[in-house]
């Protein structure tokens, strides 16, 4: 699927993300994870950091920041951001319109199993991350359970999917890309991911 052109069915995960019940009872059945530490790993970020958030999704992760860039491949994306922050922008994750070191904190929630290729997206929000600044997220990754693996691969077929990785593989990934303090949180097939410059 190409997210880029996929109005409907960007319009539809958005819908369901941000109605609480609704994300909180889909993510719980299709992946045995509990929503609530993406919602605390949101609410913990520093609201005066100049962030980078891609994909943004609807801007779910924007809170009350005055410094949040919001961007993603998806025009319908951002336009259904737009009442949450101020600064949209379409990017392509992998090449990013920014020089090095510009933010304090990049966030990526829910989107590196959509690529190809993650670990070049996250080389690419390393480059743009400033020294001691923090890169966080979340993930879905293979090998947690059998059924949610058969997941992944209808979802990679349907073209929904990229190549999704293992916790090991995000691991690795995280520290090819440069970055250190690498903490790593399960639930279900989700793993949320905090690291530093």
């Amino acid at each position: 699927m190409n997210w880029r052109t996929a109005s409907l069915q960007a319009a539809l995960y958005d819908y369901t993300v941000q109605h609480p019940l609704l994300s909180r009872l889909g993510a719980r059945a299709l992946w045995s994870y509990d929503i609530g530490h993406l919602h605390r790993s949101i609410a913990a970020q520093d609201p005066t950091a100049l962030t980078l958030d891609i994909p943004c999704g609807g801007g779910l992760a924007a809170g009350t920041n005055p410094r949040h860039v919001a961007a993603d491949l998806s025009h319908t994306m951002l336009k259904r951001a737009r009442h949450r922050t101020k600064t949209l922008l379409q990017a392509d994750i992998y090449a990013l319109p920014f020089p090095p070191s510009t933010f304090d904190l990049c966030v990526t929630y829910n989107g590196l199993h959509c690529l190809e290729d993650p670990a070049a997206a996250l080389r690419e929000l390393t480059r743009v991350l400033r020294p001691g600044g923090t890169l966080q997220g979340t993930t879905l990754v293979r090998g947690t359970s059998r059924r949610h693996d058969a997941q992944i691969t209808a979802l990679q077929r349907l073209g929904v999917f990229g190549s999704p990785g293992t916790a090991t593989d995000l691991h690795t990934w995280l520290t090819s890309a440069g970055l250190t303090d690498i903490t790593l949180t399960r639930s279900g097939a989700v793993t949320g991911f905090t690291a530093r410059k």
